[in-house]
């Protein structure tokens, strides 16, 4: 098995379950805010992610934003914040406001078919749909791991740019 294989083996297993429920609509707005109410204001601040290379406008981004390596990249129950939200071209952007100061990461899906999951090939579980992980690290053997992918937001705000990724 080559490396894009075992990268994805594990990253396609961990993303079996549904990016939203059934009687779920996805949002279709690009701004997520997270409450803070415990933090001043001034040690908060914006993400935002702009997401370049999508192969086309069909179906849905899920946006999973990480405080920890919990369920890092694909268990999005665990993220601290989420979006889901219709694909507008080949890219796209996604803003999370008033996230408290800290340790980030970020795991993008393109559901193309909408139906909420990562779908995969059959019998080898490689994506049939584009993914993406903050930093862009390169593949390897197994899923990317929260340290490669982590960036720290200290300032009012913060961009970062995910690369898709269709195999």
């Amino acid at each position: 098995m080559n490396k894009v294989h075992t990268l994805f083996l594990a990253l396609a297993l961990t993303t079996a379950a549904p990016l939203y429920g059934e009687d779920t609509a996805p949002a279709t707005t690009t701004t997520v805010t997270t409450p803070a109410a415990a933090l001043p204001v001034e040690q908060t601040g914006t993400i935002t992610i702009h997401i370049t290379d999508l192969k086309n406008n069909i179906g849905l981004l899920g946006v999973s934003l990480y405080n920890n390596k919990k369920g890092f990249p694909g268990d999005h129950k665990t993220a601290c914040a989420t979006a889901l939200k219709k694909v507008t071209g080949d890219k796209d952007e996604v803003v999370f406001h008033n996230m408290p100061y800290g340790t980030y990461a970020i795991s993008v899906l393109h559901d193309e078919n909408s139906n909420g999951k990562l779908d995969t090939r059959f019998l080898i579980p490689i994506p049939k749909e584009g993914i993406g992980v903050s930093n862009n690290p390169k593949p390897r053997r197994g899923a990317p791991l929260y340290n490669e992918c982590m960036f720290t937001l200290d300032a009012k705000q913060l961009e970062t740019t995910i690369a898709m990724r269709y195999y």
